[in-house]
């Protein structure tokens, strides 16, 4: 795994990575303490992450406690998503490395903007995130399979 980063001698000893083959069980498990994604399967998870550009990950030894994930044309733009962290393990910056990491992954040092969706613009402000430049859209399949 790439990169150590202990948080003080009484918490436990977090690893971060940036290699894409985890366990898709295990994400699966983190996912299922998040509204927006408890219904993910092994199946989807794996294929996500094997057309997913960059990861992140948190360890706490062999136990997956964090997650950010990249989908990027590695020069304009780079988009971050599923950014989450276990809730036995949040409150200890955990989300705010791995945020940290994404930034600076030397992948990514030529991106000149990174955007994201987020229900807590409170946490990536301040990491620096604005939400004032931003306009978008959202289309989703699965409302429109209810209307056909």
């Amino acid at each position: 795994m790439q990169g150590t980063s202990a948080i003080s001698p009484l918490t436990p000893y977090f690893l971060f990575s940036d290699r894409k083959d985890i366990d898709a069980a295990q994400l699966v498990a983190l996912y299922r303490q998040a509204p927006w994604a408890n219904t993910r399967n092994i199946e989807d998870a794996h294929e996500m992450l094997s057309h997913t550009d960059v990861v992140i990950t948190a360890w706490n030894e062999n136990r997956l406690v964090g997650l950010g994930r990249v989908l990027t044309d590695y020069v304009y733009r780079a988009s971050i998503w599923d950014v989450i962290v276990d809730t036995t393990y949040q409150g200890q910056d955990i989300g705010t490395e791995i945020i940290q990491r994404i930034l600076q992954h030397p992948d990514l040092k030529r991106v000149e903007l990174f955007w994201l969706c987020t229900r807590s613009p409170d946490f990536y402000e301040k990491l620096g995130f604005s939400s004032k430049e931003q306009t978008g859209m959202v289309w989703a399949r699965s409302k429109h399979a209810r209307q056909e």
